[in-house]
Formats: structure tokens, sequence, C-alpha cells
């Protein structure tokens, strides 16, 4: 199976922590665009929770990074200044070049539904939003952001495609949690990363190393030592 090593696809799904996971799981997204701007990669959003970045080795730089985050600071709607633990889950997912995926039509459920925000006004009054699930799998998808029902169809299929050949490499790995199945066990798979924002440090739980620049990381997207 080929897979294109100039796109990455990432996905951030918040794991525990209520609307701070949330919050977290944006920021997260929003710091790896960052860091492509700074590096030359493009970047679009193709949902909410997902973006896709292309460039030069773009899917090796953020293949380590699936895994749970961890972060732990004090929320700005915690009052009484106490620090709080939330977490959320990354997906980086290779693009698999279609004609080397088999998907059965009969395996797929379509549904369709109107989207606001990004797009204009046709987005809003048409149904152009696509949510497909795999049902072998129960693994879903979705993709609002395009003004044509077609090409967010498109879209979900090849997100479909990615998370079928990722969904692979977890059962050859043993993996006890599924990252691309059950995108709500950010409370119990391994923690990959603590992000200490009282403490401003990035502390890598895979190769113990700690980085004392946490704020710069996360809003200016300076990850090159972290990705490297």
């Amino acid at each position: 199976m080929l897979i294109n090593p100039n796109i990455v696809i990432i996905e951030g799904v918040p794991g525990v922590g209520g609307d701070e996971a949330k919050i977290w799981s944006k920021e997260l997204l929003l710091s790896y665009v960052r860091f492509a701007q700074r590096t030359g990669l493009k970047y679009t959003y193709l949902d909410e929770h997902v973006v896709r970045i292309s460039g030069e080795n773009a899917f090796r730089s953020f293949r380590n990074e699936t895994g749970v985050h961890r972060v732990q600071r004090i929320p700005k709607t915690e009052r009484k200044g106490r620090i709080h633990t939330s977490t959320a889950t990354i997906v980086t997912l290779p693009e698999i070049i279609q004609s080397n995926i088999k998907i059965n039509p009969t395996d797929l459920e379509w549904q369709f539904f109107r989207s606001g925000g990004h797009g204009g006004q046709n987005v809003n009054k048409v149904s152009t939003a696509v949510r497909l699930t795999h049902k072998p799998t129960g693994i879903v998808v979705t993709a609002s952001r395009e003004r044509y029902q077609e090409v967010n169809r498109k879209i979900a299929l090849d997100l479909l495609a990615s998370k079928l050949y990722q969904l692979e490499e977890e059962k050859k790995k043993g993996l006890v949690y599924s990252y691309v199945k059950n995108v709500g066990m950010g409370d119990r798979a391994e923690k990959i990363r603590t992000y200490n924002f009282p403490q401003n440090r990035l502390t890598d739980h895979r190769t113990g190393k700690s980085y004392h620049n946490l704020e710069q990381i996360i809003e200016e997207g300076k990850w090159e030592k972290i990705l490297a």
C-alpha cells in the first residue's frame, strides 16, 4: 500500500476535561498550523478538528504525534485559581493513494447535513456537509468545510481510507487501544506528553526529555526540536 510522504492529516479529539479538553485539542491543532506557517508548509482545515498539512516530508515530521497529550494549567474559566488536568488525543494519518484501498460501498453509511460558518451562505442553506460511517469498524469521519457536497464526499472517503490504513498499522503493533476507533479514550490510553503551563515545561514521556519553552511551542509553533 502506497502513502504520500508529503501529506499528513492531523485530527485533534478532546479527551477528559470537558470544555477545557475541547479548547486544548483546538490549541494543539492551531500550534501545528503555526509550525506549518513558520516552516513553509501548506495547510487546510478539512473539518473543525481535522487539518491537512502538505510539504516535503510532512508525514515524517508529524507521524510520532499520535497519542494522548495531557495539559496541566489554570483554565480561563477557573475562578479559584486551581490547576486542572485535561487531555486531547492527536491522530496523525498519511494520505493514501485511493487506488490502493478497496472499500465495499455496502459497508458505508452516508449522512448529509447543513454546516455553518465557513464557505458562505450556500453552506448554511444546502446539506453540503458529510458524515460517513464505516459499518464493519464503526469508524466515523466528517467533512464540512467545502461548499459542495461532492467535494466533501471525496474528502470523507480519503479520510476513511487513511483511518483504515492506520487501523491496520495499530493491529500490527499490537496496541491495546485504537487511536482511530476509540476516539474518546483519552483517559485510558498511554500519555505521550505532559504540558505543564505553570512550570512552562513540556515533558515527552517516550524520550524522557523536558523542554522549558512551552509557551513558545504552543503559541508560536516552535516544534523543531521536538518533532526532529
